[in-house]
């Protein structure tokens, strides 16, 4: 049974609705398709929203005296820059309850990277779109991605595990912050940070935690987190993550067993096999022979099955 949908926003554009300068949409069939069945999509045309029409004359980043501005393609006079920050900073209240952005590539409004910048010689992608520059300053734990890197398997598992992520924090924090809830979700989550960056330096700053405080490090302690889980999970940190786990099953698994375990481990090592099938291994013999802490923790059961991402990686 899927769970209650994760409210994310989007370009709006990415669903089907037609506010490109052309009139024209950028329907992605893998955020309206597979996506749609787990996310609440909040579309936003930040063009639009400053007022532009659908057409429009087409916009772009310009730079200038060493600043990048965003102007008409034919009346760089029409400047457009403050207005698409001042819309970003409006929309603030609304971003606070995200646990999510899908940008679209390469628009000078919303692209999150190598966004061409026109000046005297040719236009160099090192860009950002303006809006989604303002957006992602004002919610730098956000989970950030574009539709066009969503083609890439590992930054697609790593993206909606972060928004999954994200969500369990403010379910979590609905209920009531305490330094034993925050605790209570470090563990639960240690191994996918074990897998990313370091979960100790984060125990850590939980450890010196103290109640008068606590809000504060909560506040350290989401940045922290949503900043280590950017980073890519490497095959040698999963293998870290999976002999860690294995290390649970040590009194309970047959000669038998464990060698099989190990073989499986050493091939998913070698490239030879997806992380879906150590996984799926392990969770037969914790079936078996169930402990608490693995039980509660994430690293098995990131997000939805059904999703399939941790069968590509």
């Amino acid at each position: 049974m899927i769970e209650s949908k994760i409210r994310i926003g989007i370009s709006s554009c990415l669903i089907g609705e037609k506010v490109r300068y052309d009139g024209a949409h950028k329907q992605h069939s893998y955020i309206t398709g597979t996506l749609a069945d787990y996310f609440e999509f909040q579309p936003l045309c930040p063009e639009v929203g400053i007022g532009l029409g659908v057409p429009r004359p087409a916009i772009h980043l310009l730079e200038k005296d060493g600043e990048v501005r965003c102007v008409d393609n034919k009346k760089p006079e029409l400047d457009y820059t403050d207005q698409l920050k001042s819309y970003a900073n409006q929309q603030g209240a609304a971003h606070d309850h995200l646990c999510g952005y899908i940008l679209k590539k390469d628009s000078p409004s919303c692209g999150m990277e190598r966004v061409k910048v026109h000046g005297d010689l040719m236009p160099v992608r090192k860009g950002v779109g303006v809006y989604a520059q303002q957006m992602m300053l004002n919610h730098p734990y956000l989970p950030v991605e574009e539709e066009g890197r969503l083609g890439d398997p590992k930054l697609r598992e790593n993206f909606i595990q972060r928004v999954y992520v994200l969500n369990r924090w403010k379910n979590m924090l609905s209920k009531g912050l305490s330094l034993s809830k925050l605790t209570e979700f470090h563990a639960r989550h240690k191994l996918i940070l074990m897998s990313r960056g370091d979960y100790q330096a984060l125990g850590r700053l939980l450890a010196n935690a103290d109640a008068e405080h606590l809000q504060h490090t909560a506040n350290i302690y989401l940045n922290e987190m949503m900043q280590q889980l950017k980073n890519l999970a490497t095959r040698k940190k999963h293998v870290n993550v999976l002999q860690h786990i294995q290390g649970y099953l040590k009194k309970e698994l047959s000669k038998e067993d464990k060698k099989e375990l190990c073989e499986i481990i050493g091939q998913y090592h070698a490239g030879l096999i997806p992380l879906i099938v150590p996984i799926t291994l392990l969770k037969h013999h914790f079936r078996k022979c169930p402990d608490p802490y693995i039980d509660n923790s994430y690293y098995m059961f990131p997000y939805p099955q059904e999703l399939q991402l941790i069968n590509q990686l």
